[in-house]
């Protein structure tokens, strides 16, 4: 029973973007406002990118073989902050990040 009140709370941040540089420089803004506050940081751990594709023919009505392929890509990341203070909470929320950069932020 010990073992469970020393397990430590962390705060886990999912990071989603369109643009794989946009999130990379996110992150790398994320993490280093977590280290001015000397927070304890795992990753960032870049998960598998989710690619929706979508089919679509060029004509309305005739021409069935003539189609065009589109998709989106949605890369994300997985920061883990443990043992967060208020500090580290107040300055994340607010963090400036760049448009199009959506977080996540849960107490795990």
């Amino acid at each position: 029973m010990a073992k469970k009140d020393i397990e430590k709370e962390k705060l886990r941040l999912k990071i989603k973007a369109y643009d794989h540089k946009l999130i990379d420089n996110s992150c790398r803004q994320i993490i280093d406002t977590a280290r001015r506050h000397d927070a304890e940081i795992i990753g960032p751990i870049p998960l598998p990118t989710e690619i929706r594709k979508y089919t679509v023919n060029r004509s309305t009505f005739v021409h069935k073989d003539s189609r065009e392929q589109f998709e989106l890509r949605v890369h994300k990341r997985l920061i883990d902050i443990l043992n967060p203070n208020q500090k580290i909470i107040e300055s994340l929320s607010n963090l400036n990040l760049p448009a199009g950069v959506d977080i996540e932020i849960k107490m795990v």
